[in-house]
């Protein structure tokens, strides 16, 4: 007699936790602690729990700042990947979803398999999934078909991208699901792509919005992490920074940061040695140029006298134009 397809699942899942696997998978970590740490069965077949419409309300209110930022970022990625089957969700940190994107002829279909707002997606509820592992791991990561706890779930690929904010605190994560069977490795490589982008630029709208009276500067890319955020005060102090231009420049992703000076951050030991005398060549400069090089009229703004102006000008090697 042929083995029941949930019981094969079942059967397959509790094999690989039992092998010791889970040492070097993480997919099978996830396993086990779906089955050891949240006493959850592959074969149960209750459909997806779901929050009350009133408890829903308060979590989407909550959520306000983090699905504002992420709207023009959802908008662009469903318009990239809606065509063929897929929605798009945006969860908290909790892994309750509290925006999505699909087309509207896919919504029962998605509705019926929990892919909406208020479903409960931690790892605690659904076991291995796309939005809970991507929280307890917090990376990047696709859980396709078979790769899921639940048998139930095992029609879904799910694609999911963490979200940090300007504290370099994950936020949330970003999802793109589907139930199609024919979508490709190559698809899915592309899909994490996108989702990625997308992800990037919601962390980018938080990091603007948290700190919109600082001047914003772009860190460069590495071979390791990609191009993050710098907020700068007027004082020229990194006040803010993203959680790509932490891991960039060195500083620790989990600590507040403290202010410290961008010549510092960006320079290193020079920086601090050079910072003092760049700092006041470029006033010099700056006031030589709002007087249009006339050496009385800057001498008079900085409230020096034009033989001092002279003399450091003539120190940082200046020339009124």
């Amino acid at each position: 007699m042929r083995e029941h397809p949930r019981e094969y699942h079942a059967a397959r899942v509790e094999a690989a936790i039992g092998s010791g696997q889970a040492a070097k998978s993480a997919l099978v970590a996830s396993w086990r602690r779906s089955s050891r740490l949240h006493r959850l069965d592959p074969s149960g077949a209750r459909p997806p729990l779901r929050l009350t419409e009133p408890e829903l309300r308060q979590k989407t209110g909550r959520g306000g700042p983090l699905i504002r930022a992420a709207q023009p970022a959802m908008d662009r990625l469903y318009q990239a990947v809606g065509a063929v089957g897929c929605c798009v969700l945006l969860a908290g940190r909790d892994g309750v979803p509290i925006d999505r994107r699909g087309a509207p002829a896919d919504d029962a279909t998605f509705e019926s398999w929990g892919l909406w707002t208020g479903s409960l997606w931690s790892e605690e509820h659904e076991g291995t999934n796309g939005i809970g592992t991507c929280l307890v791991e917090q990376r990047g990561l696709t859980i396709a078909r078979d790769q899921h706890f639940f048998t139930r779930n095992t029609l879904l690929s799910c694609t999911a991208v963490p979200i940090y904010d300007e504290h370099a605190t994950l936020v949330g994560v970003l999802d793109v699901s589907s139930c199609r069977a024919d979508h490709t490795d190559a698809f899915a490589s592309l899909i994490a792509l996108a989702a990625g982008e997308a992800a990037r630029r919601t962390e980018a709208e938080l990091f603007r919005a948290a700190f919109a009276k600082a001047r914003i500067m772009l860190t460069p890319s590495t071979e390791v992490h990609g191009g993050g955020l710098l907020a700068i005060d007027g004082d020229d102090l990194v006040i803010g920074a993203t959680r790509s231009a932490r891991l960039a420049l060195g500083l620790a992703p989990d600590r507040a940061l403290r202010p410290v000076p961008a010549t510092d951050l960006l320079c290193g030991l020079e920086g601090r040695q050079e910072e003092l005398g760049d700092a006041q060549r470029a006033v010099l400069q700056r006031a030589l140029t709002r007087a249009q090089g006339n050496v009385s009229a800057a001498a008079k703004a900085l409230g020096v006298s034009r033989a001092t102006l002279h003399r450091k000008l003539k120190r940082f090697d200046l020339k009124p134009h």
